[in-house]
């Protein structure tokens, strides 16, 4: 069933577990989620990255999510990731997203504060909630990752903008880490007591060592992103079966390998977060 991300959010914050989010790309990525949630019965979040949405793939893809949900037996909220701007906020909302993430990291604090509320004002009139981000999480290749959030940074923004979750960094980043990352826990847990335990995302976490993504679930984590290596199992697979002397060329056929791949990764990271039979 397509929800929005209060909903999920609000499951989550009851069961102690963390909404998996998974971004998706085409048809057949969605088809992988959507049967690894209903295998699993989980709860779960499907999302599109910004540059989708600026392109007309997200025109084309935002149908296809829309009916996976609606299909579905378990709560499905369709989220736009990371959108830099009012541009691709608004436009997936138009194409039927129930969450909103608006990223204004990379702004002067004030001026991220002010976009956010802006946006989430906005989308509280068609019931979307906002996930903001605090902190900017950045990329595994940057030469530097420790613009932590603050407990109290997160604090007044959380009270200001009104958002109903927070991206924060506290040690991950988006690509493929060379080196595992150690993750704040401490920080958190003290970001969570700061505004009154609001819901925290972690961004980045593909890649990220079992153990640190219980431990950041357990201090409060309540929506857990991967992205990456979904795209490496669903292309490692059609690598693999373009390697065949006796490959399948019917696309429809080929692809039903690839969407498996997709589904054995979502079924480890929904256990893993805890969300399995949270629906």
């Amino acid at each position: 069933m397509l929800v929005n991300l209060k909903t999920v959010l609000d499951l989550a914050e009851k069961g102690n577990f963390a909404i998996p989010a998974f971004n998706v790309y085409n048809m057949e990525s969605v088809m992988g989620v959507l049967k690894a949630a209903e295998e699993t019965k989980a709860p779960i979040i499907m999302q599109v990255y910004p540059r989708l949405m600026k392109e007309e793939t997200g025109y084309f893809l935002s149908p296809v999510i829309i009916a996976a949900a609606e299909k579905a037996t378990v709560p499905v909220c369709f989220h736009l990731d990371h959108g830099p701007s009012e541009l691709e906020t608004t436009r997936s909302i138009r194409y039927g997203a129930t969450g909103i993430m608006l990223d204004g990291s990379t702004l002067p604090f004030e001026e991220n504060i002010a976009l956010t509320k802006r946006v989430v004002d906005t989308c509280s009139y068609l019931d979307v909630q906002v996930e903001g981000e605090l902190g900017h999480v950045g990329m595994t290749s940057d030469n530097d990752m420790d613009e932590f959030t603050t407990a109290e940074d997160a604090k007044r923004f959380v009270e200001e903008t009104g958002v109903a979750c927070l991206a924060v960094a506290v040690g991950t980043a988006h690509g493929r880490y060379s080196k595992p990352p150690k993750l704040d826990i401490q920080r958190i847990q003290d970001i969570r007591k700061a505004t009154n335990n609001a819901a925290l995302v972690l961004h980045g976490g593909s890649g990220v060592p079992d153990e640190e993504i219980k431990k950041a679930v357990a201090a409060g984590i309540r929506k857990m992103n991967f992205a990456t290596d979904i795209c490496y199992s669903f292309l490692d697979c059609c690598l693999e079966e373009l390697q065949k002397p006796d490959r399948v060329v019917a696309i429809d056929n080929f692809m039903k390998k690839p969407i498996e791949a997709v589904k054995e990764f979502c079924v480890t990271r929904i256990k893993l977060v805890g969300a399995e039979n949270k629906a």
